[in-house]
């Protein structure tokens, strides 16, 4: 159980980190008219496909949904987190990975929230002109940990030690 404690640690650290780093060093979002970064630190541009860093709050879920309910959104993702570790503690689960991984993910996004009163998101993907939604670290812990849990079978080394 260590080592996921530990693992866990490191991904909510890793994810604050880069957060205040994004906070501190990369502009904010700016209009469309101003073309590719949109204001921000140009990463690569492959035609096609581009990366760049903007620095935006959300203060609604994913993709911005449910803006203005951000109270609500605080204290279901706290519930969400307390069931997590309840349910991590029992033992009785055998895929722990993907769930520390949720977790991690929700801790990281419910601490921006506590700290900012939104999450901050800076990772800015664009594909065939087509912008996707900004998002960070913690997010992206919780996206593959989601899809761990669909798409992996039950595997023993999943198993909580």
């Amino acid at each position: 159980m260590k080592r996921w404690w530990l693992f866990f640690a490191c991904l909510v650290g890793l994810d604050a980190a880069s957060k205040a780093w994004a906070v501190h060093f990369v502009p904010p979002l700016g209009p469309q008219w101003l073309g590719y970064p949109f204001g921000g630190i140009a990463v690569w541009d492959c035609g096609a496909f581009s990366f760049c860093l903007n620095t935006v709050g959300n203060s609604g879920a994913a993709w911005g949904l449910f803006q203005g309910y951000s109270g609500i959104l605080f204290a279901l993702r706290i519930v969400i987190i307390g069931g997590l570790f309840v349910y991590l503690l029992s033992g009785r689960e055998r895929r722990v990975f993907p769930l520390w991984l949720i977790l991690a993910g929700a801790v990281g996004n419910a601490i921006d929230y506590w700290l900012y009163g939104h999450v901050i998101d800076f990772l800015h993907f664009r594909f065939f002109e087509k912008t996707f939604p900004l998002f960070n670290a913690a997010d992206s812990f919780i996206t593959v940990g989601v899809a761990l849990l669909l798409l992996m079978p039950e595997k023993k080394g999943w198993k909580a030690a």
